[in-house]
């Protein structure tokens, strides 16, 4: 891409985080787009990017590297221009420059990561779909999660739900989330069993590492303290229950946990991910699924939930469920991509 298209990628992410309720991150956006130039070891590998930006989330992984400089309280100047502080863009964009220089090889080193947010929000899009694989199959489940992070969404059925009048879960939870329901009432009945659950990352994250626990909290965006608290609580609630999460390729997962799955309802889930995935891991998970799913019976039945954009002029995602041996795709709900709203659509 060249300094042009970069630019733009930081203008449209800017765009984006205003939609999303996070005028300060779009704010910075807007001012990186403005200030990046290659006096810096950052401004030339973000300007000089080599692969595609928005699908590396090159915007984020910077905003991301200088958000962990604030949360350490590594530059005070910097500090000053982010909330609870309220500022201008142009205030901002005046304290970018030095701010960049002074963590030159800091934040060059946090670009090197693709975000990890681990949102937890959105366990709040995809309990309705477990629970509709629980109510239509009636079998026990085991969760395979790829894109798992550092494993949190695992934990879904120790959070508090609440959608409307209607709740679901554990009341004395950490974890409490409350998506703003839009459209019809979404279906909670059914009773979920977790037999099994296990995740996969290319680079887990190690809840119990205070580096690692950082760059999760750095992905935040810094306005939203709410999202912030979330993740704190359901860190909290993994050093109890230490959800398994491998270090592994999400094909070779794939495959291998296909491999080993006995009768009950074997569901593969991710959320906001699979945009990371390269072309060829894409194809082997996708024909891994179908050639399982031709040999799935009623007592054995394979499920793949996913909440993942469907179309990029489209400002939220779509919760969809194929349920073999079927083989039938459905759409769920249109979600907002941090779990803010759920349309459900059933």
């Amino acid at each position: 891409m060249d300094e042009r298209d970069i630019r733009d990628h930081f203008l449209a992410q800017a765009k984006a985080c205003d939609g999303l309720g996070s005028p300060f991150t779009a704010k910075l956006c807007r001012a990186l787009a403005k200030v990046l130039d290659t006096n810096t070891r950052t401004g030339q590998a973000v300007l000089g990017w080599p692969g595609d930006a928005r699908a590396d989330g090159l915007s984020l992984r910077l905003c991301g590297a200088l958000h962990a400089l604030v949360l350490t309280g590594a530059d005070e100047r910097l500090t000053q221009v982010y909330p609870p502080n309220r500022t201008s863009d142009d205030e901002i964009a005046a304290v970018l420059p030095e701010a960049i220089a002074r963590s030159d090889e800091r934040i060059v080193a946090g670009l090197a990561g693709a975000p990890q947010t681990n949102e937890i929000a959105r366990s709040a899009m995809l309990l309705p779909g477990f629970l509709t694989v629980a109510r239509e199959t009636g079998l026990p489940l085991d969760l395979c999660e790829i894109g798992a992070s550092a494993g949190l969404n695992l934990l879904f059925d120790s959070f508090h739900y609440r959608y409307g009048d209607a709740e679901w879960g554990d009341p004395a939870s950490p974890v409490r989330l409350a998506p703003e329901v839009r459209g019809r009432a979404v279906p909670l009945n059914g009773v979920i069993e977790v037999r099994h659950r296990s995740g996969c990352d290319i680079a887990p994250v190690d809840f119990a590492d205070a580096a690692a626990r950082l760059r999760l909290r750095s992905f935040i965006w810094a306005d939203q303290a709410a999202r912030l608290a979330r993740l704190d609580a359901a860190l909290s609630l993994a050093e109890k229950l230490q959800p398994l999460l491998v270090r592994a390729d999400a094909a070779q997962f794939v495959e291998k946990a296909l491999a080993a799955r006995q009768d009950g309802a074997f569901v593969l889930y991710h959320s906001i991910m699979w945009q990371y995935l390269p072309r060829a891991t894409k194809d082997a998970i996708t024909a891994t699924l179908e050639r399982a799913g031709r040999q799935a019976t009623t007592d054995a039945p394979i499920a793949r939930l996913r909440m993942e954009p469907r179309d990029p002029t489209k400002n939220w995602a779509v919760l969809s469920l194929t349920l073999w041996p079927s083989g039938e795709t459905r759409r769920l709900a249109h979600c907002d991509y941090h779990g803010r709203w759920i349309e459900w659509m059933g």
